[in-house]
Order: C-alpha cells, then sequence, then structure tokens
C-alpha cells in the first residue's frame, strides 16, 4: 500500500494489482485519489500465464513494475520441507516476475526504457533458519534481476531488488517485544522501520535519479545486512 500511494504522489498513474482483496485495492486507490494521484485497480492472478497477458493488455503500456506479490511464508524445518514447498514460493517469486516481464517487455523495447523493481528480502544474506523455501526463491529472484539487469540494459531498461528486513504491519500487532529486542540487536540504526521506509528506496529506484543504477540490491534495513 505504502509503495502505490508513494508512487502514486510522484505522479506515475498506478495500477494496484491484486488477487482477493477488493476493498483493500480499492482502499488505496481512493487514497491516491484523494491525495491527487491516478490510480486503478486490477484483478489477475501473477502466477497464471493466461491471467497475466489478459491483465496486462487490459492495462495497456507499462512502463515501471514493482514485483511484490507473495503469499504463505510458513516457517518449517528443512526435513519437513517439500519441493512443493518450495515450489509455492517459487511461484510468486520467480514465475510471477517472468510472467509479468513476458507481458511488458514488448511495449518497454518499442519505446526504449522501462523499470523493473522486484522487492526481494534480507533473509538472502541472513539464511533464517526453517525458512529454506521461502530464502532460496528470494535468492533466485536476485538472481533475475543480475541476469534482466545484463540483458535489457541496452533497451534502456533498468532492474534492481529492494530488500527490506523486518517491516511490522497490522500482522505483526501481536508480537511480543523480546521478538523486536532480539532482531534490533546489533543493528546499527536502533529502531524498527516502517513501510513508507522501503516505499522512498522503491520511489527512488523508479526515478529519473536512479537511471544510471541497474542490477543492483538495495537493503532497507537499518543496516542489518551490508553490501
Amino acid at each position: 500500500m505504502a509503495i502505490a500511494e508513494r508512487l502514486g504522489a510522484d505522479g506515475w498513474h498506478v495500477v494496484a494489482n491484486y488477487a482477493h482483496d477488493t476493498a483493500g485495492a480499492e482502499a488505496v486507490v481512493d487514497r491516491i485519489r484523494a491525495a491527487g494521484g491516478s490510480a486503478a485497480a486490477a484483478r489477475f492472478d501473477v502466477t497464471e500465464e493466461d491471467s497475466v497477458r489478459a491483465g496486462i493488455a487490459a492495462i495497456g503500456e507499462v512502463n515501471l513494475v514493482v514485483n511484490n506479490a507473495t503469499g504463505p511464508q510458513p516457517m518449517m524445518p528443512v526435513m519437513a520441507q517439500t519441493w512443493e514447498d518450495h515450489l509455492d514460493q517459487l511461484r510468486f517469486f520467480v514465475k510471477a516476475p517472468l510472467l509479468i516481464l513476458h507481458a511488458v517487455l514488448p511495449a518497454m523495447r518499442a519505446v526504449g526504457s522501462g523499470r523493473i523493481i522486484n522487492v526481494g528480502s534480507e533473509v538472502v544474506d541472513l539464511g533464517n533458519a526453517d525458512y529454506g523455501h521461502y530464502v532460496s526463491a528470494k535468492a533466485a529472484m536476485h538472481g533475475l534481476t543480475r541476469s534482466w539487469a545484463r540483458e535489457l540494459g541496452a533497451f534502456g531498461i533498468t532492474v534492481n531488488t529492494v530488500e527490506p528486513g523486518w517491516i511490522p504491519v497490522e500482522r505483526h500487532a501481536g508480537t511480543a517485544s523480546e521478538d523486536y529486542e532480539r532482531y534490533l540487536d546489533g543493528m546499527p540504526l536502533t529502531y524498527m522501520g516502517v513501510p513508507m521506509d522501503v516505499a522512498e528506496a522503491v520511489a527512488f529506484l523508479a526515478s529519473p535519479g536512479a537511471r544510471f543504477i541497474t542490477g543492483q540490491r538495495l537493503a532497507v534495513n537499518g543496516g542489518k545486512t551490508m553490501s
């Protein structure tokens, strides 16, 4: 939500894709419009090829893609993880970005510009236990970033990854204070981030000021990880 609203404030026409939460998507669109921006909601499944093709065709020319779709991310020990658990994560973090790229790339190449921003995760560097299926899929997502950046740069298209840390949102309301303290231990900036911190990073990579930046990972986590 914060990413969509921030891009709307920068003058982008925002199309908020969603799978199930119509009310939530419409609320985001309403907030963008109320702030003077332009926005619409588009319901289609980013993990299904025909759905993506039809959804992008209905939207029209796309100049910026933020790949932030996700599904459940259950923690489980490695001995409990199945190949299907890994595929569940890869569907959102590899398959969906690929399908979307296929749908938007012809128009981006035709105009000689475009921005692809993948929303990764600090877990790739932290290697969280009980999370191998999720960690490996997020690592693969940044692999796409690097390869696509090299291949698509000749067409004026930049591809980057924003890697958030733990950003508390509504679903974390019941989290114990001890969990926050453990996460903050040793972190240079000794406070939790907020969704707008991630949105600002995405907005920068979407801006003209980032026109010479591609293939990069930008961690937004208070220095929890460093490149």
